[in-house]
């Protein structure tokens, strides 16, 4: 593998949460004025938009339709997953 992120590993649960929890971090402080889950949803929207787009997963208007819900899965997924590692590092 010659990259760190594919379109098709942003596209899956694991990929985007991956990437939304890393660029949620690195925005949140220049974004103070925003709450950070709404950041993070964002961002998870917009990845998975782009993802999408880039993979041509969504040939008609229901693929598209979807990506509000899974915006929500991945976004959570993310605020989780570095709660995790904030309450594992405190250990």
């Amino acid at each position: 593998m010659d990259q760190f992120f594919t379109w098709e590993a942003l596209a899956t649960l694991a990929g985007c949460a991956a990437a939304t929890g890393v660029v949620t971090q690195l925005l949140k402080d220049a974004l103070k004025k925003i709450p950070t889950q709404l950041l993070s949803y964002i961002i998870a929207l917009v990845i998975l938009a782009a993802a999408t787009a880039a993979t041509g997963s969504a040939a008609d208007w229901t693929g598209w339709a979807i990506l509000p819900l899974n915006a929500v899965i991945v976004s959570l997924s993310a605020n989780g997953g570095f709660e995790a590692i904030r309450r594992a590092s405190k250990k």
